[in-house]
Order: C-alpha cells, then structure tokens, then sequence
C-alpha cells in the first residue's frame, strides 16, 4: 500500500496516486482506492451489448440480495490490482444466448480499459476476461405467484 505526500489510505483498502499536470498553481496528489477502479470497470462492462451479468454463480446471488435490499455492488465480478501507473483488472461475465463470446468478451476488454484511462489516468497493463455462463432467456426460475383463495 503506499501513502504519498501526506495522504493517508484507508485502512484495508490499497491505493495509488495519480498526479495530474493542469494550467492552474494548485498542486498536490489525488488518491483514487482499489474499489473505486473496480466500480468503474463493473459500470463499464455492464454497458457492453451482450452482457447478461457480473460475476460467477455464488457472487450473482449474493448480489441479488444486495440488489433485493437495494445496495447493488457495481464492482460485483470485478477484481483489480492498482500500481504505481498501471491497472490490471480481472472481470467475470455472463454472456446473453446467442452473442458471440469473443466479440462480448473483446467489447468488455475494450470499455473497460477506455474508461480506466479516461476516467481514472492510469495505463491499463490488462484486463482479463472468464466467461462463467452463457444465459438463455426464458431459462431462469419463475418467481413464486402470489394467490389469493
């Protein structure tokens, strides 16, 4: 974990600082924490076309009940490791039947890494992609009717 110029991280998060040049006299660090680069990589891949869900089985239901209760993890699926200057990201997809995997899985390599050196500033060394599962419309369990005698 490494503390730049005064910042201190929070504690069990690792971090990295990301110095940005600008035309104004204000000068300092900016610090941006591991889940905060794994929240936008999930936003990222979430938007590409063919993307049923994030992350494997047992993270898709436990993040069905975060959705159920209203505290949906955007980084569900997603696993970062931040450096000095460069990012490496691990996503885990679902695919939607019947999209083709490589382009899905390219399109997510691609947003991903866009809106990491975009939004963020930091080179991207990789992103990884594991297709867990492959959705088939109509294939999901119903959900229970409620009936009144």
């Amino acid at each position: 974990m490494a503390t730049t110029q005064g910042t201190t991280p929070i504690a069990g998060t690792s971090s990295t600082a990301v110095t940005a040049a600008s035309s104004s006299t204000a000068t300092g660090t900016t610090t941006v924490v591991d889940p905060v680069v794994a929240k936008i990589a999930g936003i990222a891949a979430r938007e590409v076309p063919g993307v049923h869900a994030l992350g494997g089985g047992a993270a898709r239901a436990v993040g069905s009940i975060r959705d159920a209760i209203g505290q949906t993890d955007l980084a569900q699926g997603v696993r970062v490791e931040v450096g000095e200057t460069q990012v490496a990201a691990d996503v885990t997809i679902v695919v939607g039947y019947p999209e083709q995997l490589q382009v899905v899985a390219n399109g997510v390599r691609t947003a991903v890494a866009r809106a990491i050196t975009e939004l963020i500033g930091m080179e991207v060394a990789e992103v990884n992609v594991t297709i867990s599962d492959v959705h088939i419309p109509g294939d999901e369990p119903e959900e229970q009717e409620t009936r009144v005698s």
